[in-house]
């Protein structure tokens, strides 16, 4: 009866970690929206009912059109690019704002493959 105990309860732990991975990695869009207004509204448009931003700097609107997979787009926010500042941020902001922005497409969103790139899309036509 312990055992199987101790079997049940090292399972629910297991699952539990599994589980957590999987949240921690997905990142968290309303946790993204808050960092993307004190970080980047100063240059892109974040939410729909900001009023101006840098002309030079692509809304998080169209980016999130542009369909780049979470890994392109999370490494890219680790290694920013000029004019775009150095914002020191930790892998699970980058993860947050990197969802927060695939969020803001309105299209159905491809499934991840194991790598964390997304799968393509059927095309049309």
């Amino acid at each position: 009866m312990q055992l199987r105990r101790l079997t049940l309860a090292t399972a629910l732990a297991a699952g539990s970690a599994i589980f957590a991975t999987f949240a921690l990695a997905a990142g968290d869009a309303p946790r993204g929206e808050v960092i993307a207004k004190r970080w980047c509204a100063s240059c892109h448009v974040v939410t729909s009912d900001q009023a101006s931003a840098s002309a030079d700097a692509p809304s998080f609107f169209d980016i999130a059109q542009r369909r780049t997979d979470k890994k392109k787009l999370s490494h890219f926010l680790m290694d920013p690019h000029p004019p775009m500042p150095d914002m020191h941020l930790s892998r699970k902001e980058i993860d947050d704002i990197v969802s927060y922005i695939r969020s803001l497409d309105p299209r159905p969103q491809p499934p991840l493959e194991p790598d964390g790139k997304d799968n393509e899309l059927p095309k049309k036509g």
